[in-house]
């Protein structure tokens, strides 16, 4: 089962009121582990972005009238391409996975307004699982935003200081398999760079388990297992290896 995690920035609210989307971030899970696969762009909105959108997004001011000089860490979206020029890129990677969304409409909003203004096929609403909705399911009354999950479920979003696309999808897959009833052994999420630097022999492997995974063997299968290796003399293949 493929899905992909999803996460865009955007100028604002609405896309029927000239809002754009400014940046895509997603990875590709496979039965819900991550693959290393990764799509993350920054798009040029054409339009000029508020003020409050660079505490937001840590993206620079280069398309508000006049211009200020941008602070350290922020983005410029000046020479970035256009969302017709990144479309089928964006088009080709999801495919036609699962989209893993906090928040699912907002985002389904604005990816199909974007690709409706380019003349492409829309995303269709069921492909969307909304993290929100089920955390608000399993959760009700408590907080539900990306943040609150972290510190539910002991999540580091240390990084987190300035909202990013790329990063949030890496943190939402985490949040994500917690919702689906906790990580597996060996579930725990590498960051992109974490998998091209795997890729190249140069990374450590990823963490192991808090805490080792109970025997299954009861002491009375032990018990028996020592009496029947006991009859089979000092030669038995168990006495050798353990």
């Amino acid at each position: 089962m493929r899905e992909i995690v999803l996460d865009t920035e955007t100028t604002g609210f609405e896309p029927e009121a000239g809002d754009r989307i400014v940046e895509i971030g997603a990875l590709e899970l496979v039965n819900h582990m991550p693959t290393g696969r990764t799509y993350h762009q920054y798009i040029n909105p054409e339009r000029d972005m508020p003020d409050g959108a660079f505490a937001v997004h840590g993206i620079g001011p280069d398309l508000l009238q006049p211009p200020r000089a941008a602070a350290a860490g922020e983005i410029t979206l000046r020479d970035k391409p256009l969302f017709k020029d990144v479309a089928a890129d964006f088009v080709a990677f999801v495919g036609d996975a699962k989209l893993v969304i906090h928040n699912a409409a907002f985002d389904m909003k604005f990816l199909n307004a974007e690709l409706r203004w380019v003349g492409l096929t829309e995303l269709d609403w069921e492909r969307a699982v909304d993290t929100l909705a089920i955390a608000r399911k399993k959760f009700p009354g408590s907080p539900a935003s990306l943040d609150a999950l972290c510190r539910r479920f002991g999540i580091d979003n240390s990084a987190r200081s300035l909202h990013g696309a790329l990063l949030d999808s890496e943190i939402l897959a985490e949040v994500y398999l917690e919702l689906l009833g906790g990580q597996q052994p060996d579930f725990a999420l590498a960051t992109s760079a974490q998998y091209a630097a795997r890729a190249t022999g140069q990374a450590a492997p990823l963490p192991k388990r808090l805490r080792p995974l109970p025997s299954p063997v009861t002491e009375a299968e032990a018990t028996a297992h020592a009496a029947f290796v006991e009859k089979l003399g000092d030669n038995a293949i168990w006495r050798h290896y353990g």
